[in-house]
């Protein structure tokens, strides 16, 4: 396994989503898994599995994937022009913590250009138009940072921790989709988040349960 360097979160690392679906599907079954992140992916390093860790090539622990338990439900769908207005006023445009970020970063043209905006309600939505080629790990890249979105804010930056993720369809190339997200809990540094993945017919493609966990905040330099 290797995170080719394109596809990355923070600078110097994996997108957490991309990363989690490579780890998932090199793990091998079609029943749900859960990818938990123990540190960031580190990119163009060759990775293997054993026994459901990820280790790197001086044997440290990268990731863990377990068998997941009760699948994620979905967050409701929204019209392309809901999602398409919600992307317009995506805060990313004007505060990114990570704007190369391979997802949602607007920083990124040859990215997935995900742009979640808020909702009336709090949750997120934002068109996505799929590229190709298409594999599981587009979907588990697509389901990352919606959900993110829900709970970040200026100056309080958050990374993916874990992720639990259905993958029920793949969509085609150059399908025009809509991606929903919700925080479903915050509490201290970590929150809880869902996602979901429709296609343009509004069939259900994948659905995520996610945690968050922000960044603690750089300490001020004393005079």
């Amino acid at each position: 396994m290797i995170i080719d360097s394109r596809f990355n979160g923070p600078p110097g690392s994996g997108n957490g989503g991309w990363s989690a679906g490579i780890f998932a599907a090199a793990y091998g079954t079609d029943r749900p898994v859960e990818v938990t992140l123990r540190r960031p992916p580190p990119l163009d390093t060759p990775l293997r599995m054993a026994e459901g860790d990820v280790l790197d090539p001086d044997g440290r622990l990268v990731a863990q994937v377990r068998p997941a338990g009760d699948p994620p439900p979905a967050v409701p769908p929204v019209d392309s022009a809901t999602a398409a207005t919600a992307a317009a006023a995506y805060p990313g445009l004007r505060d990114h913590p990570f704007p190369g970020c391979y997802v949602c970063g607007p920083d990124r043209a040859d990215g997935l250009r995900i742009f979640p905006g808020r909702l009336p309600d709090g949750r997120t939505a934002a068109p996505f138009r799929v590229p190709a080629p298409v594999v599981p790990a587009t979907v588990w890249a697509a389901l990352d940072c919606p959900g993110g979105w829900a709970v970040l804010a200026p100056g309080r930056p958050y990374v993916l921790g874990r992720i639990a993720a259905v993958v029920d369809a793949l969509p085609a190339p150059g399908d025009e989709c809509v991606v929903t997200g919700a925080a479903v809990d915050v509490a201290g540094r970590k929150a809880v988040v869902e996602t979901s993945l429709y296609g343009p017919t509004g069939a259900l493609l994948g659905r995520a349960r996610a945690t968050w966990v922000a960044v603690p905040p750089e300490p001020t330099a004393r005079p």
